[in-house]
């Protein structure tokens, strides 16, 4: 079950190819499938959040073809994924531990039960329950909706006179969240961000690779760049926090991508996601360990268990390309050939309108690209992404 377009393209084709290279794939889907057709055997059209509609598509692919299981990579959907591959009798973990994970709310409800280092949070759904939250926790605070993803409605607030504006930022972006629209306040965790890419197979999790991130300006945490690196010795330290915090969820099948800030150098969580890493995380795992991620959620998914051995050992990197501000892209090309770029993507034309979070957007309205590049350590990987940043040509027109 995915979503479709340009984007989805963009960012998810490389899990289809590898999934349709191995299984026969029959998809659902809110729209007609353009790209996707070359990879998938049959498809219904349902809308994800009609779950009459969804389990009446899930039904007819099952009268058409004998299912193994149900997946999917996108975040809107774990939920209803899990609902749906329990009507038609597949593996799946419960909709009701889903819920958990997609409501960050609850998600730290279950952290500081079990132990798991994690930020203070309260809830708060007017501006005054922020306030009082606000002088509870202490000031810098990041508020964020309860239920979203991709960083959208997430800001850092530094005192009660920012403390309006950024709680209207937040609170715009937890309006279309499913499980919750409330907006959280929480501890301000500093220090660097990295998250965990993990396997879990019948309550058993794997790390197989860490992801160092880097963010964009404050007070906004858009991520701008990734990078995996095979050896790196960060994920021993991290793996037992991430295990932990899987298990706290209840979670007992499929891929998570595990946020969390090392603070001190000290693993606290943010949240953990139940799919493979958006932003090519997961295409940066196989090209730096040879691990398949999307193969490995679709065999969870089907009741088989993953082949997690990594093959060889290398650095991967991801730059993103944003504007500097808001306005209409006149001009976006890469000057050169490099035999260690993997692949370069534009997800906008000449003529787009570009808009910043600042200006009211988020990283689908503002987000032009991105570049992969790779190397055998992370340094080299990470440098080769800085000279093919240099090469590129981005003209934007200011709004």
């Amino acid at each position: 079950m995915t979503t479709s377009g340009p984007e989805a393209q963009a960012y998810r084709g490389y899990c289809l190819e590898s999934v349709a290279a191995s299984y026969d794939v029959v998809l659902i889907t809110p729209d007609e499938p353009t790209w996707e057709r070359e990879f998938i055997s049959d498809f219904e059209i349902a809308d994800p959040d009609d779950a009459e509609a969804l389990a009446q598509a899930g039904q007819a692919l099952t009268d058409r073809h004998q299912l193994a299981g149900v997946a999917t990579w996108t975040e809107w959907y774990l939920t209803q994924t899990a609902r749906l591959a329990r009507r038609l009798g597949l593996p799946t973990n419960s909709p009701e531990v889903m819920e958990a994970a997609r409501n960050k709310a609850t998600a730290r409800t279950l952290f500081a039960r079990h132990g798991v280092p994690s930020a203070s949070s309260m809830t708060a759904r007017t501006l005054l329950e922020a306030a009082l939250a606000a002088e509870t926790i202490g000031y810098p605070i990041v508020l964020k909706p309860a239920a979203r993803a991709a960083s959208i409605g997430v800001i850092r607030v530094d005192s009660a006179e920012e403390l309006p504006a950024g709680f209207e930022f937040a609170s715009a972006g937890a309006r279309d969240g499913i499980e919750s629209t409330h907006v959280l306040v929480e501890e301000f965790l500093d220090g660097p961000e990295v998250s965990v890419e993990c396997v879990t197979y019948r309550g058993h999790t794997t790390a197989v690779a860490i992801t160092r991130k880097t963010l964009g300006d404050p007070p906004f945490f858009e991520e701008v760049a990734h990078c995996v690196d095979a050896a790196d010795p960060l994920l021993a330290q991290v793996a037992p926090v991430a295990a932990a915090a899987v298990k706290a969820l209840g979670i007992t099948d499929g891929v998570q991508h595990v946020e969390m800030r090392l603070v001190n150098g000290h693993p606290r969580l943010i949240e953990v996601n139940g799919r493979v890493g958006g932003d090519m995380i997961g295409h940066l795992v196989r090209l730096a360990t040879g691990v398949d991620l999307p193969l490995a959620a679709a065999d969870v998914a089907c009741g088989q268990a993953p082949d997690l051995t990594p093959t060889h050992s290398r650095a991967a990197a991801i730059r993103l390309v944003y504007p500097t501000y808001s306005g209409t892209l006149t001009e976006r090309r890469l000057d050169g050939n490099f035999p260690w770029l993997e692949r370069v993507s534009f997800q906008r034309e000449v003529g787009d309108r570009l808009v910043l979070p600042q200006d009211g957007g988020d990283m689908y309205t503002a987000r032009i690209g991105y570049l992969i590049t790779t190397g055998a350590s992370a340094a080299e990987a990470q440098t080769r992404s800085t000279e093919a940043y240099r090469h590129l040509a981005v003209q934007v027109t200011p709004a």
